[in-house]
């Protein structure tokens, strides 16, 4: 029997969440033995693309008004193959910091989402504000939460004592608030602390000025091996403003590290592994989250191995069943 041809298309390239989670989908064997998958890179908002040969077409694009009559040429050239979209990047939290005209937002996502046969959410959060908001009609949502391998960071020692060294591991943007955390830990009179800030982006100039003065607070820059990063620190801290998923939440917790977040949106969803909440995303609630950590013999949610150890097996089954199902009516 012929395996079923899956081609993911991605319009950025930038190394990050997005791009570990394809290098695992074309790459899992589990998920090889079921469909073929290949990954294309493409322009965005690119005319060119014309038919592809291929039986199910992921779309991991950019939505936007600009990229619109893209996927439209896309489902208008394809039309036997299984069109799927995965939202990696809206969720309510962007949308109350970076949409002003909503309505106009909410139009441009139904009018895209039709287009395909599924969409997929990439957390359970996320997928409940698509239905709610009727951008996806909820027969056609399918929720996967995004994975990678995460045997590197389950074979970390963990962190002995109390927290003392707090990692922020992401891009350095807005989205991430860091300066929030920035502003937090310089509140924090603790001598004995220490912030380790791994990532690169629009906002290093800003989040170092913000920090300059504090010997406490580091600039690691860019971890090709992740697994690095959080070897070195006792804790990590996601102080997103939004969030549709969050990877460094499930691999600080498979490395056994606490993990402090801001409940929003996807970071929501990492709650049943594990974590300390800071009331809201404002830096007195994050100073008093890290002075409350700090102060803790040994956290706990430090080491809880089972509700993690499960996760990619979750994530490839359900790209599997995605791939086999039936094609729902049109």
């Amino acid at each position: 029997m012929t395996r079923p041809r899956v081609l993911h298309l991605v319009d950025d390239a930038t190394a990050g969440g997005v791009m570990r989670v394809l290098d695992y989908l074309v790459n899992a064997p589990e998920l090889a033995a079921q469909a073929e998958h290949a990954l294309r890179h493409v322009t965005r908002g690119s005319l060119r693309l014309g038919h592809l040969p291929a039986d199910m077409i992921v779309s991991h694009l950019a939505v936007s008004w600009r990229t619109l009559p893209m996927l439209a040429l896309l489902r208008l050239l394809n039309p036997r193959a299984r069109l799927v979209h995965v939202e990696h990047s809206y969720t309510e939290g962007f949308v109350a910091h970076c949409v002003p005209r909503k309505r106009r937002f909410a139009l441009l996502l139904r009018t895209a989402y039709r287009l395909f046969d599924r969409v997929v959410a990439v957390s359970a959060a996320q997928g409940a504000w698509l239905t709610r908001s009727r951008a996806v009609a909820p027969a056609r949502l399918a929720v996967i939460p995004s994975c990678v391998d995460l045997t590197d960071f389950r074979s970390l020692p963990a962190p002995s004592g109390p927290v003392r060294t707090i990692g922020a591991i992401g891009r350095l943007d807005p989205q991430k608030g860091f300066d929030t955390l920035i502003a937090a830990f310089r509140a924090v009179e603790r001598p004995d602390l220490a912030l380790h800030i791994y990532g690169e982006g629009p906002e290093e100039g800003r989040l170092r000025a913000l920090a300059e003065g504090d010997p406490r607070i580091t600039f690691k820059g860019f971890a090709p091996h992740p697994r690095d990063a959080f070897a070195a620190v006792d804790a990590v801290a996601m102080p997103s403003r939004w969030e549709a998923y969050g990877l460094v939440a499930i691999e600080a917790r498979a490395a056994s590290r606490a993990l402090l977040i801001h409940e929003v949106d996807g970071l929501t969803d990492h709650q049943p592994l594990g974590v300390h909440t800071a009331g809201d995303c404002t830096a007195s609630a994050w100073t008093t989250l890290i002075e409350t950590l700090a102060t803790e013999v040994a956290p706990s949610h430090r080491a809880e191995p089972t509700p993690v150890h499960r996760l990619e097996e979750r994530f490839l089954k359900a790209w599997n069943a995605l791939v086999t199902e039936t094609p729902l009516a049109a």
